[in-house]
């Protein structure tokens, strides 16, 4: 990551945690956060670089990665493998494209990675998450769909001090939004009504979204008819439009640039490879 470069380079060393941060000394500006340079035959004192690497590790660090991802980055998404699927490669030039062009190309524009388990959504969208707000300067949240709803859900509890739109608020406003397993959550008429606040406020003020979903970007199939005149659900694997309704998929259309992901389910070939 490019953040690990910058420390590296201006002599910044640990994990990079702010705390940590203010405890190192740059070799450069020796901790002043000032650099003196020449320009037109003078000296001139300049921001540091390293104020730019620990602005970035303070907006990590509130971006709630989760523990299990915070090793996900461009540079470590396997893309190049013999027998790689192409949606794999061409899903991974996407986003290091979409990071290179951020803000100004995207211009609030997100992106929608579609695909079975396992082959790495979750990787492309935090690695284009830190990679944006180590290179780009960005600020970002990731959330899970599942912990938001439980998190609003939760919300209506008395004992709970945090009313929905305190939770919404910020997720809401975040320049940069991962939304992880849009869909995952059983779909009813208030699922619906969440997912419509998040997405048509985002929308609106045209904020970028990242949206990871296991479900295919279809609209919703219906039912067919079944033996003895009763209605059955068909049998098939359910669609993004069956799990937010179509108008919220519909919107996500205007919303993001579509990715497909495709190929073998990575935590299968490696826990197959554990017990080889």
């Amino acid at each position: 990551m490019t953040i690990i470069y910058l420390r590296v380079r201006l002599g910044i060393s640990g994990p990079g945690t702010d705390r940590e941060n203010m405890a190192e000394v740059c070799i450069v500006c020796e901790g002043s956060g000032l650099r003196i340079v020449q320009e037109n035959g003078r000296q001139v004192a300049r921001s540091c670089e390293c104020l730019l690497v620990r602005r970035a590790a303070r907006m990590l660090e509130r971006a709630r990665i989760p523990k299990r991802y915070e090793h996900c980055s461009l540079d470590s998404y396997e893309s190049a493998f013999r027998g790689v699927n192409k949606t794999l490669t061409a899903a991974h030039m996407r986003a290091r494209k979409f990071v290179e062009g951020y803000p100004i190309e995207s211009g609030g524009t997100g992106l929608l990675l579609t695909g079975s388990i396992g082959v790495g959504k979750t990787h492309l969208a935090v690695g284009i998450l830190q990679a944006v707000i180590a290179e780009r300067g960005a600020s970002g949240l990731f959330w899970d769909y599942r912990e938001l709803l439980k998190e609003v859900q939760n919300s209506y509890n008395q004992g709970v001090q945090a009313t929905e739109m305190e939770i919404l608020r910020p997720i809401c406003n975040a320049e940069v939004l991962v939304l992880d397993e849009l869909g995952a959550a059983k779909p009813s008429e208030w699922v619906w009504d969440t997912v419509a606040q998040v997405l048509n406020s985002r929308y609106n003020d045209r904020r970028t979204t990242i949206i990871t979903t296991n479900y295919a970007n279809i609209a919703p199939l219906g039912v067919e008819p079944g033996s003895n005149g009763q209605l059955r659900a068909s049998m098939r694997e359910e669609t993004l439009g069956d799990r937010i309704g179509e108008r919220m998929r519909s919107r996500l259309q205007e919303m993001c640039l579509v990715v497909e992901v495709q190929g073998e389910d990575f935590r299968q070939k490696i826990k197959r490879a554990s017990f080889a």
